[in-house]
């Protein structure tokens, strides 16, 4: 008797904030593949990262887990790194329940072999050498494909970089490319008496802004949107600062902050027409098991680009923490699927849905929330808000909380005190900041008091009697240190 239980393929863009897809409203990047997905789909407009960078961002994805309980809250100050040790994760539980499991592209594990619970994995690493004798996968077939004497990163632009330029090599050894070469060929040798889950991690759009050539030449002429200025921006404007070419902050002439733009513009589009590879392939030869697939569009956090003087991520605003999430139900399941919802999500929703629909029982290590019923328009309690929160990465300064429901959010900084307050639903781009405005008092107070009763419940300093404490340290959680006995 064959299973007849869904595959599930998760697919994952690094770097990737929600408003560069056509589906969430971008009018000048091309993304047509994930458009489509999309509208097959739900949309979920008010997806955030709860730790807006790499590492803590995809451990609370592969574990459900929010970032306290995963005792990684950011990349630095004090935050532990390795993502070993789990009880439970979502390829591990899978596999438990008979699923043929694969991850594939940047997984960003620690120790960099890892499995996480993955029957298999194959690596893109982007450049990241932790182990003495570490060689990722896709650098070891570079080496071996390559056409000439050259490196995968020989343009010279670096991996946190607002420059930009074409990929110097030819674009089948692209890491994009490879990214879905390696998901197919998975697909073609897979055990196929088992469903499967297959992990596509893209390690584009994040940088170095470097598409292959035809996509380079494709935005060149084109005008993204320019970055927002909010009016508390200036406290980013630094010319100095700006000169470096590994800047998280500072002021970038507006020729080269729209170029930037471009370039990443145009790696997202590469990646769209890679997933439209995998997309065609499954339809074309696995025409049953795709109508039998559920599929989830993700990325780990976002990309400043530029807005308020700022680049990269780890930050509350938007560019950084707002993610695209797309989750388009098998056939059978999708009666009644939504186009869009507006509820608050968040990454550690991944893995409980994901259960809910195989038929998984969830470990009750799971803080998420399955997504099943918000896309099946089933009337369920939900929460109120995201919360996120990141630790020390490029200043102690920026170390933040947040928190947001898509209609408003309330920012603070536990290292100085300072506070942000803005309403989404008028200023997507948190242009103004409402901290002080008296015709917002109330619904400031209501958002502080929600971010104090989830502070106050971790027991940790960070709540007294008269509300939130600044503190002096990075804050850590006690629950890494248990995971990995020290």
């Amino acid at each position: 008797m064959s299973d007849t239980r869904p595959n599930v393929v998760l697919i994952m863009a690094d770097q990737l904030r929600a408003d560069c897809l056509g589906c969430y409203g971008n009018t000048v990047i091309e993304t047509e593949f994930i458009d489509f997905l999309a509208s097959e789909g739900t949309v979920f407009e008010n997806a955030y990262s709860p730790s807006p960078s790499c590492v803590p961002a995809r451990t609370c994805l592969m574990t459900g887990m929010n970032q306290w309980n995963t005792g990684i809250m950011g990349m630095g100050g004090g935050q532990g790194k390795s993502t070993d040790g789990f009880l439970h994760t979502l390829p591990g539980e899978l596999a438990k329940a008979g699923y043929h499991t694969q991850g594939i592209g940047k997984m960003h594990f620690s120790p960099q072999r890892s499995l996480c619970g993955f029957h298999h994995t194959v690596i893109d690493e982007s450049m990241r050498k932790e182990e003495k004798h570490f060689v990722s996968d896709y650098h070891a077939w570079f080496e071996q494909n390559k056409t000439g004497d050259y490196g995968p990163v020989d343009h010279g632009i670096p991996f946190n970089s607002w420059m930009t330029r074409p990929f110097q090599a030819p674009e089948f050894l692209h890491p994009t490319n490879w990214t879905v070469n390696q998901a197919i060929n998975f697909l073609e040798k897979r055990d196929p008496t088992k469903p499967f889950f297959l992990k596509v991690s893209f390690a584009r759009p994040h940088s170095p802004y470097d598409p292959p050539q035809w996509y380079y030449d494709k935005y060149k002429e084109k005008e993204p949107t320019e970055p927002y200025m909010g009016d508390w921006a200036t406290v980013h404007d630094d010319i100095q600062a700006g000169k470096n070419p590994d800047a998280w902050h500072g002021r970038i002439p507006i020729e080269k902050v729209m170029d930037g733009r471009r370039g990443y513009y145009g790696s997202i589009h590469h990646v769209d027409h890679q997933i439209g590879r995998l997309m065609q392939f499954m339809s074309r030869y696995m025409k049953n098991e795709m109508q039998n697939t559920l599929f989830i569009f993700t990325s780990d956090h976002g990309d400043m680009l530029g807005d308020h003087f700022m680049w990269r991520k780890t930050y509350a605003y938007e560019g950084s923490a707002r993610i695209p999430l797309i989750v388009k139900l098998p056939t059978k399941m999708k009666t009644k699927q939504v186009a869009v919802n507006d509820k608050p999500v968040t990454l550690y929703d991944i893995m409980p849905t994901v259960l809910e629909a195989t038929g998984v029982q969830i470990p009750k290590t799971v803080d998420g929330l399955s997504l099943l019923p918000l896309t099946q328009d089933r009337d369920v309690p939900w929460r109120d808000v995201v919360h996120g929160e990141h630790s020390t990465c490029y200043s102690q300064e920026e170390e933040m909380q947040f928190v947001t429901d898509g209609k408003y959010k309330y920012i603070w900084f536990p290292r100085t005190g300072r506070e942000q307050f803005f309403r989404l639903t008028e200023d997507r781009s948190e242009s103004k900041d409402l901290i002080c405005d008296p015709d917002y008092s109330d619904k400031r107070e209501e958002y502080k008091g929600k971010l104090i009763e989830i502070l106050r419940a971790r027991n940790a300093g960070l709540v007294d009697d008269e509300g939130l404490v600044v503190q002096t340290k990075p804050i850590i959680s006690p629950e890494y240190a248990k995971r990995v006995g020290v």
